[in-house]
């Protein structure tokens, strides 16, 4: 028996190719099977349609039979032929299926941006030289009106999942979230509207859209009753003020701070003088903070000289790097620091964290009372003891359901409410508090945080340790107004903190929001709305004096007061305040850097007995 070169090249090697054995079966004089109840699908363009059977390389080889369809006994086919052309062509097209299938699924979790054109001129300079007859392409305008559900397959639509982007810190919470694609009605169809309700989460913030597509805000009464907080009283206000004998801070008694979790409680202890703690934190988003980074911490830093008490403040560089989702951007910081691995774009965050450090340290905290750590250089010993037990409390149901994580977020994001939690417990912190673990915090946040805490108020009763109290803010607006996005990212949309006195003045001038009349004369007529107007919003941030903002909210709305003299006073005051931060910042040594994160320096937990409250700065 002679043999083709394969066949002899594979004996030689002590085995047979399927080939080669089916050669030999075919000399073989065997009868012909019978009672299989098997055939292939006729196909008209195969010569071998009608009766070819399954080749060594078949479906049925490949492990199922949904190629065959049953017929009568007679129906055997022959099995000594080559593999059928219907054969080949169903595997090539069930493959070609399977890697369409696998590409629109990474193409569906890949965060692409959005084109402005699909085609033509790339800018609109170009578009005029080439004339209005030759102009092509399809506008942002135009392309803004595409119906993604009707004109996008399944599969490659823009996931439904959260954006993080802030998310980042506590301090950072207060900036609203946009969606990434307006969905925007046809026309010409009344049967579509553009009415969504609020969303908000630590890792997205929209307000609710009505039928006509208006921005209607945050409806800050249903956001608490949906998280089961508690307003901030009148009652609790005046109780506060007796008891510490200091003025609320403009934060509390204008209700930027509006809402809490057990304050009362809090307040039970400083009367007792039973001892807690300040817990508060940054992501690094940027190299220099904004206006809406600062105000939490400067909230913070006059509950602090008012209760003389501990604070722990957490830079969580870990999370900015597991959490950031916007691939684009990510690439290219690694281009803009000249990094080539990963570990080059984790040690920029961590860089960025220690420049922030000192952002937060120029915000006038009390050095001997306070310690400021980052998660990359501090997660151990007993905070990551407790990092452990509380990562046990969480389920992956429950972190699918309070953040919309994903498949495809990476097992750090589902991990790191952990982290986030862990300072809440004051045994985290042996230098502070020893091994004691009855001592509550209480946590400032904007309320978009406050389902990281109720994860951590649920571990807290399963750990039999302290629940955290909390004092929520609303969210802070851009220059542009309420609803938009304050972003670090985006020059004009923000007070930066190293912003010169010109620059304030002209972002101030050139972009913040104005609720006067359209007119001089419409506004001396009917009046402004300082509710809307971002000047005025920013200086009951900062102005201390209730009798000056009442007085400039009432000629305001008289018509009174221009939109230009309210603009002017929400400039002064804010040169004010960014010039104090430059000065403390300039201040801030890497000595001091280098104490305020001493993990060894001991703290005195102690709170200031009631009596001396009297004696403490103000706000």
């Amino acid at each position: 028996m002679s043999l083709t070169p394969d066949q002899t090249s594979k004996t030689q090697s002590g085995a047979m190719t399927p080939g080669a054995i089916a050669t030999e079966l075919s000399k073989l004089d065997l009868p012909a099977p019978s009672g299989l109840k098997l055939t292939l699908p006729a196909d008209p363009k195969s010569p071998s349609s009608a009766g070819a059977g399954a080749g060594p390389n078949s479906a049925l080889s490949a492990g199922g039979n949904s190629l065959f369809s049953p017929v009568g006994t007679d129906d055997t086919g022959d099995i000594s032929g080559p593999e059928p052309e219907a054969l080949t062509v169903a595997r090539r097209k069930a493959r070609s299926e399977s890697v369409s299938e696998q590409l629109s699924t990474t193409l569906s979790e890949m965060k692409l941006p959005q084109p402005e054109r699909i085609f033509g001129p790339s800018d609109d300079q170009n578009a005029q030289d080439q004339g209005p007859e030759k102009k092509q392409g399809v506008s942002p305008e135009d392309w803004d009106k595409v119906k993604l559900d009707d004109e996008v397959p399944e599969a490659v639509k823009e996931p439904k999942r959260m954006t993080h982007s802030r998310h980042t810190s506590r301090a950072d919470a207060a900036v609203p979230r946009t969606p990434t694609i307006k969905e925007d009605p046809e026309p010409s169809s009344s049967s579509h509207n553009v009415a969504k309700e609020q969303k908000v989460t630590p890792f997205d913030v929209e307000g609710e859209v009505d039928a006509d597509g208006k921005d209607l805000g945050i409806d800050y009464d249903k956001l608490t009753k949906r998280f089961g907080a508690s307003l901030i009283s009148q009652e609790l206000l005046d109780r506060f003020e007796r008891l510490t004998g200091q003025k609320p801070h403009p934060l509390l008694r204008r209700g930027t701070f509006y809402s809490h979790r057990d304050f009362n409680s809090i307040l039970d202890r400083y009367e007792k003088g039973q001892p807690f703690y300040l817990y508060t934190g940054r992501g690094p988003s940027s190299d220099s903070m904004h206006m809406g980074h600062l105000i939490p911490f400067m909230f913070t830093a006059y509950l602090q000289r008012v209760f003389n008490v501990p604070l722990v403040i957490q830079v969580t560089d870990d999370e900015k790097y597991l959490l950031e989702r916007d691939i684009k951007k990510q690439a290219e910081l690694m281009k803009k620091i000249k990094g080539k691995k990963p570990l080059d774009l984790l040690r920029h965050y961590k860089k960025m964290g220690q420049d922030n450090i000192k952002d937060i340290i120029a915000c006038g905290f009390i050095p001997e009372k306070t310690f400021i750590f980052s998660d990359l250089a501090n997660v151990g010993g007993a905070f990551y003891e407790n990092v452990v037990l509380m990562a046990k409390t969480i389920t992956q149901s429950q972190s699918r359901n309070v953040f919309g994580f994903t498949d495809s977020d990476n097992i750090g994001m589902f991990h790191f409410a952990a982290v986030q939690a862990t300072p809440s417990f004051s045994n985290s912190f042996p230098q502070i508090f020893g091994a004691r673990d009855d001592i509550p915090a209480l946590i400032p946040c904007a309320i978009d945080q406050d389902p990281y805490f109720l994860l951590t108020r649920d571990a807290a009763d399963k750990l039999h340790y302290k629940k955290p109290a909390l004092l929520h803010s609303k969210f802070l607006p851009a220059l542009q107004g309420a609803g938009t996005k304050m972003s670090a990212s985006k020059e004009n949309t923000a007070i930066f903190m190293t912003d010169d006195p010109k620059k304030i003045a002209k972002k101030i001038k050139s972009h913040a929001f104005s609720g006067g009349g359209a007119t001089q004369e419409e506004h001396r007529s009917k009046g402004g709305n300082p509710d809307v107007d971002i000047a005025y919003q920013y200086l009951s941030f900062f102005e201390d004096s209730d009798e000056k903002m009442e007085k400039l909210a009432k000629e305001y709305r008289a018509g009174t007061l221009s939109t230009s003299e309210m603009k002017a006073a929400c400039i002064e005051k804010l040169q004010e305040v960014v010039a104090e931060f430059q000065k403390n910042r300039s201040e801030v040594t890497d000595e001091k850097l280098a104490y305020f994160q001493d993990p060894t320096r001991k703290i005195d937990p102690r709170p200031k007995p009631k009596e001396a409250a009297e004696a403490a700065p103000g706000a």
